[in-house]
């Protein structure tokens, strides 16, 4: 959930000259670049590590970035609802030749989820202004659905986390009616019918 972004890549223009990264949807071949990257910052509590198996289960979920046969930078957008994705386990890799990386893999999933007609995507991050420059907001983690917090629950730093809510709405009258919608359900979900006493058995008291 984690982003392994840093200051520098917010930086969100490409140079005019050298390589431009080629984007895609990942491999399973990809699944080792992938560990390495994340797990490297993972290593410095940056990002949540990541195993084989869990990349495995996911991997339809990664774009990859790569300049020739380097992996540049990773990025996955993962479904909670029919309506809602969140950008996580987004990385790109240090000492590249090219900044903008972040810039292209978040608007490569911003354009996905618009593919799958999503009202919405949201991400954790330590780096609000750049998911700002991408046109995300700040928002409280109560805007989010819970199951969005399954991660939060192995993050060593559940208990202290220091992570910002981001949102970018993609459809504002669906989101909007959607989250009336769950607001309501959830009203219902919580009224609690009082008992009443039959009148017979009042009378007999």
């Amino acid at each position: 959930m984690i982003s392994g972004l840093t200051a520098s890549d917010t930086l969100l223009e490409l140079p005019t000259s050298g390589p431009h990264p080629e984007l895609r949807k990942a491999e399973m071949r990809d699944i080792q670049p992938i560990l390495n990257l994340i797990n490297s910052y993972a290593a410095k509590g940056i990002m949540l590590p990541r195993t084989e198996f869990e990349l495995s289960e996911n991997i339809r979920d990664f774009t990859v970035a790569y300049q020739g046969d380097r992996l540049v930078g990773c990025g996955a957008l993962h479904f909670y609802s029919p309506t809602v994705a969140e950008v996580r386990s987004l990385a790109v890799a240090e000492q590249t030749r090219t900044t903008g990386i972040g810039r292209l893999l978040i608007e490569w999933l911003v354009e996905e989820a618009r593919d799958f007609k999503l009202d919405a995507v949201f991400a954790f991050t330590y780096v609000p202004g750049f998911f700002a420059k991408m046109k995300f907001h700040v928002v409280e983690r109560g805007e989010l659905p819970l199951k969005a917090w399954k991660d939060c629950l192995r993050c060593p730093k559940f208990t202290s986390c220091d992570e910002i809510a981001v949102l970018r709405v993609l459809a504002p009258y669906r989101y909007t009616a959607h989250r009336a919608a769950e607001a309501l359900s959830l009203t219902e979900e919580l009224l609690v019918q009082l008992p009443t006493v039959k009148p017979e058995l009042a009378f007999n008291t």
